[in-house]
């Protein structure tokens, strides 16, 4: 008999307020091999404590993408005037490379069009190539580079989609 190889199973689910230690971890662990290429504010900003991920669920909606019933991934999203603001899409590095992202990505489009959004929005450092290029294959566009001034001293992208 042939044997068939099972796909892992991912699984995009929205995270509740005791999921806000976990989120933090999974940011924390995306962000971590760059952490040299950030600034002391940047880094500290960009991967906030279980404490400052807690009233983000009042804010707006949380994904937790799960690989084989662990947590893999995370994104959240943040309405602000006709549009939907895209923010800390973070993927393990051990699950990179594996779609999390896009189907992160494909659950907070799906809400952002439901709710009625004309256009999603994210800001992005130089440092991460690769979410560039995520955010470009799905049709985001840079609309300007952001100065360092404006970011901790970083230069970055404002990228937007229209839906």
């Amino acid at each position: 008999m042939p044997r068939v190889e099972m796909k892992p199973e991912v699984l995009v689910r929205l995270a509740v307020s005791d999921d806000a230690a976990t989120v933090a971890d999974l940011i924390y662990e995306a962000f971590a091999p760059f952490r040299s290429e950030y600034t002391d504010g940047a880094f500290e900003y960009t991967t906030p404590n279980a404490d400052a991920i807690r009233p983000r669920f009042e804010e707006g909606p949380i994904w937790i993408a799960e690989l084989n019933g662990d947590a893999v991934g995370t994104v959240s999203g943040l309405p602000d005037a006709g549009r939907f603001y895209i923010r800390s899409m973070a993927i393990k590095p051990s699950a990179q490379r594996g779609g999390i992202g896009q189907k992160l990505l494909d659950a907070l489009e799906s809400h952002a069009r439901e709710a009625g959004f004309e256009k999603l929005y994210l800001y992005t450092t130089l440092v991460l190539p690769g979410a560039k290029r995520l955010y470009e294959k799905n049709g985001f566009y840079v609309l300007r580079e952001t100065e360092p001034e404006e970011w901790f001293d970083m230069g970055g992208l404002e990228m937007e989609k229209r839906l």
